[in-house]
């Protein structure tokens, strides 16, 4: 009989920690969250250099909020890195240039980003000729 008392007595604490743990983060949402709901935020700005941890500054009516980002430091700084793209497969080679072509249509435009449709990149042509037997041995002479 003692042994059911307490377990009882022990599932309540449990319970009522609980509920107040999930009260603790309902509070600390409101007191850090914002009325506001039409937020304009601008581009990631990195700490230093031109990629790595930064902020990105955003407003709403007469609030602002500065938040972290991330900007990757293989990015196409063209396009900036809130503009994600789906690339196609790279083009060939043109003789006359020496470079090869692809597109990329806008998957994503994050944080309200002003983004381009449609873009393309360019490369050079690589010089080098790929061969097709890799991983194979040359054939044993006998």
């Amino acid at each position: 009989m003692q042994v059911q008392g307490l377990l009882l007595l022990l599932a309540l604490i449990l319970l009522a920690a609980t509920a107040e743990a999930g009260k603790n983060k309902k509070e600390k949402a409101k007191k850090d969250g914002s009325e506001c709901e039409d937020w304009r935020w601008g581009p990631c700005v990195p700490n230093s250099k031109d990629c790595g941890l930064g902020y990105r500054e955003g407003t709403c009516k007469d609030e602002s909020k500065k938040l972290k980002c991330k900007i990757p430091c293989n990015w196409k700084k063209k396009f900036g890195a809130d503009c994600k793209y789906k690339f196609e497969s790279w083009g060939g080679c043109s003789a006359q240039t020496g470079v090869k072509t692809r597109s990329g249509i806008l998957k994503k435009a994050l944080y309200n980003a002003q983004c381009e449709e449609i873009v393309y990149v360019t490369k050079p042509c690589s010089s080098k000729i790929k061969s097709k037997s890799k991983g194979q041995s040359p054939p044993l002479l006998s």
